[in-house]
């Protein structure tokens, strides 16, 4: 892996500089998840405070990665007043698959007089500071780790209306160990709202609204050869950064996959017993990938057609037991389980930038459960595996859907 080193950053032109002194922290503070600054080439999601190599402010965001030059982070420090303004570094994820804007890390040397509350992004080092917006800069204070497990879930579009499949993840991830379940929600159906909120209030999920639509061109493909537009699959690999800094300080351990994807377990009930084995077979590593297998939702066994269920729209995993083969010049895409604290940047199959090891976890330990439309729709049924190990959870995985469907929409 390949780790950063921000000696490139402490140059003078990066240092912080007074540029006023006396004056009120004002400007407006924006909770919107995604900024577009005046340039219209700069969008911003959030900053972080990252002192991981020496102190400087992350900010998230998605750039234009040719238009976007030179950026500069002002800081006001209370109670003095006095404004600092630093050099940004910007630092396009190399992960851009084609498309013309990119997530990017813009990333500022804090000044060491103040631990500065928050930032505003500006093409230029003038200008007036109450004319900008401003960012509360997230994960100032260390905080005990108070969850295992956090998965997110980075794009959830297109009217989505895979309901029972949603919820049955939703319980598996549950039985598996995780306590949060972030998700970027973009748009899906009402009866998908109803469930949402029902989770919400349970205290499992987390939604951070994701308008990418209303900023760019936004493409479903993950390459811009599939499809010419601004930014590729939602604005996925954006929002995958953003969550895993947003439960950097919370989340021991945090799980990027899509909602029709479980990180199944083979050897162990639960993720956690299969973690401490992993790290302990694996020490100093912090990023661990699991291998995608397709099991399609086109084949279906009799067993567990359960009536209640038949009128809620959605796939039914239990249903869907036998997966694709390997083929032999393909290589299976891998999803993970990482210690967010060891990681810099992410792609979607695997991490940029990071502190620590990579390991390729076996398929006899675990795989990906990927239940959706077939990548080799013309095999016969005979030639697919037959994987019933999701069965071991079918009980428990039953009632809890049920009792689910019956406080939402049954």
């Amino acid at each position: 892996m390949v780790t950063l080193s921000y000696l490139r950053l402490q140059r003078l032109s990066h240092l912080p500089k007074i540029v006023q002194e006396g004056s009120r922290c004002r400007g407006k503070t924006t909770n919107s998840t995604i900024t577009a600054l005046k340039d219209n080439r700069t969008f911003i999601i959030a900053p972080y405070f990252d002192d991981r190599e020496s102190k400087v402010t992350r900010v998230i965001g998605i750039v234009h990665h040719e238009d976007v030059k030179q950026l500069y982070c002002w800081f006001c420090c209370q109670p003095d007043g006095k404004i600092y303004v630093a050099k940004a570094k910007i630092d396009v994820h190399s992960d851009r698959f084609g498309f013309p804007y990119g997530a990017a890390d813009i990333v500022c040397l804090e000044p060491e007089s103040c631990e500065p509350t928050h930032v505003s992004i500006h093409q230029s080092p003038r200008g007036n500071i109450d004319q900008l917006p401003r960012f509360e800069i997230k994960n100032r204070k260390a905080e005990a780790l108070s969850v295992d497990f956090t998965v997110c879930i980075s794009a959830m579009f297109g009217n989505y209306n895979n309901v029972l499949q949603f919820i049955q993840s939703m319980e598996m991830y549950k039985i598996l160990g995780a306590q949060k379940v972030v998700i970027y929600k973009n748009n899906c159906s009402h009866l998908m709202e109803k469930v949402l909120k029902f989770y919400i209030e349970e205290g499992t999920v987390e939604i951070i609204p994701w308008p990418i639509d209303s900023h760019f061109k936004v493409s479903s493909k993950w390459h811009f050869s599939m499809d010419a537009k601004d930014i590729g699959y939602y604005g996925q690999i954006t929002a995958l950064n953003d969550c895993i800094y947003r439960n950097m300080q919370r989340s021991k351990f945090v799980v990027l996959n899509d909602a029709d994807e479980i990180i199944l377990p083979l050897k162990h009930p639960d993720w956690k017993t299969m973690m401490s084995s992993l790290q302990e077979q694996n020490p100093g590593t912090g990023i661990f990938l699991f291998e995608n297998h397709i099991f399609p939702e086109t084949v279906s066994t009799h067993m567990f057609n359960i009536s209640a269920w038949n009128t809620v729209p959605g796939v039914n995993i239990l249903q869907h037991v036998h997966r694709e083969p390997d083929r032999i010049d393909v290589i299976n895409p891998r999803k993970m389980i990482i210690d967010p604290r060891k990681v810099i940047q992410t792609s979607v199959h695997s991490v940029l930038l990071a502190y620590g090891n990579s390991v390729n976890v076996p398929m006899d330990v675990a795989l990906i459960y990927h239940c959706r439309v077939p990548l080799q729709g013309n095999l016969p049924r005979e030639s697919l595996i037959r994987d019933t190990t999701l069965w071991r959870y079918n009980s428990s995985l039953i009632t809890n859907v049920n009792k689910v469907l019956y406080q939402t929409i049954l």
